[in-house]
């Protein structure tokens, strides 16, 4: 909520009611006219007591919250209250920062609710809000309020993912994959003579009667154990390359298409929900110095927590340059999602590979629209592709999956799933 003082200035009616009064009673002597000088009194008598009119009365403020309820079909929809002692109230409004809309209302607590539709996911201001106090039909105005905004965050839709890459090294002792330690749940193992700590109910009686030498001997079934996986998503957030390449570098979000960002914010989505599901534990990490994390953990409200991490995930500050190395879990698979333009997030990707951790590379890039590029444009972008596909083989032979989200992505995760079982 904005408030701002109760200074006023001179509106545009109330100097032409003053020109208006001076007008008629100097035309009223000039022609020795009383009727025509008394027809400047009312103007004057408005126009001096809206003068005096109370100057310690409350200002207006603007306060904007989100609606209860959105408006459905991807609308955000946002509550903005104007109050004040004003007589009315010009509010200004800017709906996704691309339309602008003019409205006057009573400043009594009235309530405008204006929808917006995203463009994009993430961090996006629904609303800004900037109002001002109309006092005496517009006589008198009130300094306009600093601009208020409501900045909502938009999750991306989830991509269902049959199955993800696993480590070779499952730690975990409870989960749905097959692990490669003693333990049970898992597929046969071996036949193995019975000591201290087996149980019982392990005894394989036919095999004891085949197997055993001496009187007393038993032998158990032993099987593998059934492990969970730890995923941990890396957002590297440096850039937001939309699909039109002629808008990269102009902040023109409305123009942009879908953006690096968005394709990234739907693959981090699209991961944790299939993790969870098949009963991994889940951490995120934003690389850029001062981003958010979360720690690693399992369960439907963990993933709640995972979801609004990432939907409030948007491009980093001037330091994107520097990356940070956050630590993760012994034997995980991560998960390093970066359009890889400039080689820093493809550097910590090697360096958790040589660390014994499977890394997946997920090329977070649009499909580019090369439309409206001069000549030395095109031969620019040629380039800088040139370099970034460089990056990427550097990847694939330190045994790195890459994988090309813009290209059915489910599809690519499961063969990449396949490969190493």
């Amino acid at each position: 909520m904005t408030t701002v003082t109760g200074r006023r200035r001179w509106g545009p009616g109330l100097a032409l009611g003053f020109a208006g009064a001076v007008v008629l009673a100097g035309a009223g002597l000039v022609f020795s006219r009383p009727d025509v000088a008394a027809m400047g009194l009312p103007l004057a008598i408005v126009s001096v007591s809206a003068l005096f009119r109370r100057a310690d009365a409350a200002p207006v403020e603007v306060a904007v919250v989100p609606a209860p309820e959105d408006g459905g079909d991807g609308m955000l929809r946002t509550e903005v209250r104007v109050t004040g002692a004003a007589d009315l109230a010009q509010l200004v409004l800017v709906q996704s920062e691309r339309r602008t809309r003019r409205l006057v209302v009573p400043a009594d607590g009235s309530v405008v609710v204006a929808d917006s539709r995203p463009l994009h996911s993430g961090p996006v201001t629904a609303v800004k809000a900037s109002a001002r106090g109309v006092w005496s039909d517009g006589l008198l105005l009130e300094k306009s309020t600093p601009v208020v905004e409501s900045v909502r965050n938009v999750a991306s839709d989830a991509i269902g993912l049959p199955a993800l890459p696993l480590s070779p090294r499952l730690t975990g002792m409870h989960g749905t994959h097959e692990g490669r330690r003693l333990g049970q749940g898992g597929d046969f193992r071996d036949i193995h003579q019975f000591v201290p700590g087996d149980e019982l109910r392990r005894v394989d009686w036919r095999a004891t009667a085949r197997m055993a030498r001496r009187p007393g001997d038993l032998m158990v079934r032993r099987t593998n154990t059934l492990s969970d996986a730890t995923m941990v998503i890396a957002m590297d957030t440096a850039d937001d390359l939309g699909t039109v390449v002629a808008g990269w570098g102009s902040a023109d979000l409305e123009r942009s298409g879908r953006t690096s960002l968005d394709v990234s914010r739907q693959a981090a989505r699209s991961i944790a929900a299939a993790a969870i599901e098949a009963g991994d534990r889940v951490a995120l990490h934003v690389l850029t110095h001062g981003g958010r994390s979360v720690r690693s953990g399992a369960g439907s409200r963990h993933l709640a927590r995972v979801e609004a991490a990432i939907a409030a995930t948007g491009q980093a500050g001037e330091d994107a340059r520097f990356r940070r190395t956050p630590p993760v879990p012994h034997g995980s698979v991560i998960f390093v999602l970066s359009t890889f333009f400039d080689g820093a997030a493809s550097d910590i990707a090697l360096t958790w590979r040589a660390s014994g951790h499977r890394v997946v590379a997920v090329d977070v890039l649009p499909t580019l629209d090369t439309g409206r590029l001069s000549r030395e444009q095109q031969l620019a972008l040629r380039t800088v592709l040139a370099e970034r596909e460089d990056v990427l083989h550097d990847l694939r032979a330190a045994d790195i999956d890459v994988v090309e989200w813009r290209v059915e992505p489910a599809t690519v995760m499961s063969a990449t799933a396949r490969a190493r079982r």
